[in-house]
């Protein structure tokens, strides 16, 4: 009984290996739509599907950026300045798009652009700021997504949405664990419209890697303009020396966890955009699949306790 389930346990595992290296044919001919390509993920994963040939348009935020991409790819790539939160930049951007591809229609879309400051406990922030991350993250992703998705069934394309380990399980305050909630959510609904039309709706849910989103000095500003604004009764519940601890914490977790490389992820994207059997979500780094995912299926209280314990107490609970 045993050796019969090992055996097709091993088919399976061969099945798999070999449905995961099946590539599709004709990719010089796709276009693909990637948005935040100024660096990072975006810009890595422009410069791979560049080199493997296929028509690449790149949403680039800032001028520099782009002609810093175009320095290092062929001149297939294109590249066009979009700012996501803008909706009148996402419709520009689609009506170029539309003259690019013409009838073939648009195979993919990478919705990479992302942000996550400012972040720090919620009772810190504003409105404001939730906002900020919301409309870039989430609110901005779906605003590019609606925009191109004709041209997306039109080819009976692909939509790879970049959201992360912290879209199955919360450890930090502000908006960017909410956006990505809601980057899951919104996929899954998509998933399930677009099926009927042949399109696939793919997640990405990264560990933590050393991207300008992770911008350690930034980070550490950022907190501390958060800190001065916090009104003084919150400030005294917490403690000054929370804060302090808070922001070591910060940047122990970043210094330890943040992987330099980031293959694992384009990696990912390039396999999502170009195998004939993509999977309906990916998750990259070693942290995701050995602690956070995992983490993600414990009871609540566990889950609760092994995510705080290492945290700073303020004044109130000591």
């Amino acid at each position: 009984m045993w050796l019969w389930l090992l055996v097709l346990l091993g088919f399976y595992i061969l099945y798999r290996w070999y449905q995961d290296r099946q590539v599709l044919e004709n990719l010089t001919d796709k276009y693909v739509f990637i948005t935040g390509c100024d660096s990072g993920f975006g810009n890595l994963l422009a410069r791979q599907l560049d080199g493997r040939g296929l028509q690449v348009l790149a949403a680039c935020l800032t001028q520099r950026g782009a002609e810093q991409l175009k320095e290092a790819t062929s001149q297939r790539l294109q590249t066009i300045i979009v700012d996501v939160t803008d909706t009148e930049s996402v419709s520009a951007a689609a009506n170029w798009v539309k003259q690019q591809v013409r009838d073939q229609g648009l195979w993919g879309l990478v919705n990479n652009a992302g942000t996550g400051i400012p972040g720090a406990p919620n009772e810190w922030l504003t409105k404001d700021d939730f906002v900020k991350v919301l409309d870039v993250n989430l609110v901005g992703m779906i605003d590019v997504t609606l925009c191109l998705l004709p041209l997306i069934r039109k080819a009976k394309g692909r939509i790879v949405n970049v959201s992360s380990i912290v879209g199955r399980i919360t450890f930090c305050g502000g908006g960017y664990c909410i956006s990505k909630y809601g980057i899951e959510a919104f996929s899954d609904s998509l998933r399930r419209e677009l099926n009927p039309f042949g399109v696939k709706v793919i997640i990405l849910e990264p560990g933590f890697f050393k991207t300008e989103l992770n911008n350690l000095q930034h980070m550490k500003t950022t907190l501390y303009n958060i800190w001065s604004q916090v009104p003084a009764a919150v400030q005294e519940s917490y403690g000054q020396k929370y804060y302090e601890d808070y922001v070591k914490h910060t940047e122990k977790t970043f210094l330890t966890l943040c992987n330099s490389d980031l293959s694992p992820v384009s990696d990912c994207m390039e396999h999502a955009l170009t195998a004939v059997h993509p999977h309906t979500r990916y998750s990259a780094g070693w942290d995701a699949k050995l602690f956070y995912i995992p983490l993600s299926y414990l009871p609540t209280v566990l889950a609760d306790f092994l995510l705080t314990w290492p945290l700073p107490k303020p004044v109130e609970y000591r």
